[in-house]
């Protein structure tokens, strides 16, 4: 539950930023992505669905499965944002930010997976859902 509900947090904070502040993930977006903008505020969109979605019984499975692939299709932006950085004047994260960033990122995903009680972990555990 604690870390169902710390994920969910993590995703409504990230949705409502991508909503608030589109530009600084302009800056992230690879070239070939149609309708950047438009595509920021969807995702931020699904990633507030899916927070909302976790906290529901009915929609957590959904949720999970969901926020799944949008960490594995948002993986591009993080790799691009590494390689590339952001223009001179904006925030500059270093490689101490990217590569434990980039390695996460299959972390994020089975998080979801757990959370959204589409797989279990550990496998002995009792509970479906953390």
């Amino acid at each position: 539950m604690i870390g169902r509900s710390l994920l969910a947090g993590l995703y409504l904070i990230a949705g409502i930023l991508h909503i608030v502040a589109p530009g600084t993930f302009l800056l992230i977006m690879p070239d070939f992505v149609p309708y950047p903008s438009q595509v920021i505020l969807f995702t931020g969109g699904c990633e507030i669905a899916g927070a909302i979605g976790l906290m529901l019984p009915k929609l957590r499975r959904a949720a999970g499965i969901g926020l799944a692939l949008y960490a594995i299709c948002v993986f591009p932006a993080n790799v691009k944002h590494a390689i590339d950085g952001v223009p001179p004047g904006h925030l500059q994260l270093g490689w101490w930010y990217h590569v434990p960033r980039l390695i996460l990122q299959p972390v994020l995903v089975w998080w979801a997976l757990v959370a959204g009680g589409v797989m279990r972990w550990p496998r002995w555990s009792r509970s479906r859902n953390i």
